[in-house]
């Protein structure tokens, strides 16, 4: 956790407060050590950033759920449209 919060300028106490409000769930080692993906790194480094900027953690946190919702959705979106790309629409019934 400690090298965690060097690579994301935090401190351990702000990830585990993200853990508490549910932004990131790190996978735990066998000898019980949190372990973080790039993705929670990322996700992380993001609320910080919020929290920098004088946003309470728990709206930061809502926020960086909402941006990740709203990204996968778009992509989504554009994988479907892809789909559909080229064939024609349906007839009126």
């Amino acid at each position: 956790m400690g090298r965690a919060a060097e690579m994301t300028g935090t401190t351990p106490g702000f990830l585990r407060a993200l853990g508490e409000h549910g932004l990131i769930t790190p996978l735990r080692s066998e000898g019980g050590h949190r372990r973080y993906s790039r993705y929670q790194l990322r996700i992380a480094m993001r609320a910080r950033d919020l929290v920098d900027q004088g946003t309470p953690i728990d709206a930061a946190c809502r926020i960086v759920i909402l941006e990740d919702q709203l990204e996968e959705a778009l992509r989504i979106n554009e994988q479907l449209r892809g789909s559909q790309h080229g064939q024609k629409p349906a007839a009126d019934t």
